[in-house]
């Protein structure tokens, strides 16, 4: 018995608990921006944000979240120590999904209505440029070295790789239907890229510029056309892939060497993006007819809690520190 109390002791402290990080829900329809707390997983505030926000991004620092508010067209920003709008960015009609280059500028965004993808100096207020691609652009991801950005068009069904300081495209890789998401990997090994109509995710390899392998998935008791791959996220080490399946309702768990499915979690209705805490400790998901977010324990992949936040959840975004 002394043994069992001096190892359990040895295990509380030796245990690490998760670190306390800020987390930032954009409400589509809500018009609004949920700020939670990761530790306590409880809402501190609401923000009142412009119309029909969607994508959100996070300043490498930490003091700005960059919302596009793709009915009003702007980029607007919100400083994160005092929750307040501190101005806009011009951003092109329709803003939906956005990246920052790992430096914090520019920050590039896809405009669905223009098919265009547009360069944005967050520093100097301006539109740095206007690159033309594919039909209804949405997905966006950039190279760790911030040489390479993709976007993926909707309808024209490819990911198109854009050269950062030229801001060509330099290829284009034919992808299945309807492209959502980018992910690059931390090494940039592998490029992920989601199709919602396709029901795949491709893991192309962005020298060669090739779909090396496809991931499919089969969940028992969904229909495949349920089976609509969105956001995507992969652990710094490579070792695992978390897919969001929109209306199935699950997020897919993938073998980051394999590529074989390990697990499907059970989330809120209809997830759509995903969010690491920096120390991937947790995975938030966005769940968009539910109006939560769900919380998963990446190590033990388990739901921890559901936390309801504002009318169709879209995109999340967390704190550096």
């Amino acid at each position: 018995m002394r043994g069992q109390l001096a190892f359990a002791a040895l295990a509380l402290a030796t245990a690490t608990p998760a670190a306390a990080y800020t987390v930032y829900v954009s409400n589509e329809r809500g018009n609004s921006i949920t700020i939670i707390d990761s530790e306590t997983l409880e809402v501190i505030d609401t923000v009142d944000v412009g119309q029909r926000p969607r994508g959100i991004n996070m300043s490498p620092d930490g003091k700005h979240l960059y919302i596009l508010a793709s009915d009003d067209d702007a980029v607007q920003v919100l400083d994160t120590k005092t929750h307040e709008l501190v101005h806009s960015l011009p951003s092109g009609p329709d803003p939906e999904l956005g990246v920052l280059h790992p430096s914090g500028n520019p920050l590039y965004v896809a405009n669905e209505d223009d098919n265009l993808v547009t360069a944005i100096d967050v520093d100097a207020g301006t539109i740095r440029a206007e690159i033309p691609v594919g039909i209804e652009p949405e997905g966006m991801g950039i190279s760790p070295d911030g040489k390479i950005m993709v976007n993926t068009s909707e309808t024209t069904n490819m990911a198109h790789f854009i050269d950062t300081e030229t801001d060509q495209i330099v290829a284009n890789v034919l992808v299945d239907q309807r492209p959502r998401f980018a992910q690059f990997t931390d090494d940039g090994k592998y490029l992920y890229v989601s199709a919602e109509i396709g029901g795949t995710v491709s893991v192309i390899d962005p020298v060669k510029h090739e779909v090396i392998h496809r991931i499919e998935f089969n969940v028992p008791g969904v229909p495949k056309e349920a089976l609509q791959p969105v956001g995507v996220r992969v652990t710094k080490d490579n070792k695992k892939v978390f897919v969001a399946l929109g209306p199935a309702n699950r997020v897919a768990v993938v073998d980051g060497e394999t590529w074989e499915v390990l697990d499907y979690l059970l989330v809120g209705q209809r997830v759509w993006q995903l969010a690491f805490t920096p120390d991937e400790k947790q995975l938030w998901t966005t769940n968009g007819i539910s109006n939560d977010v769900s919380v998963i324990d990446v190590d033990a992949l388990t739901v921890l809690k559901s936390v309801q936040v504002g009318e169709q959840p879209w995109g999340v975004a967390i704190s550096p520190n």
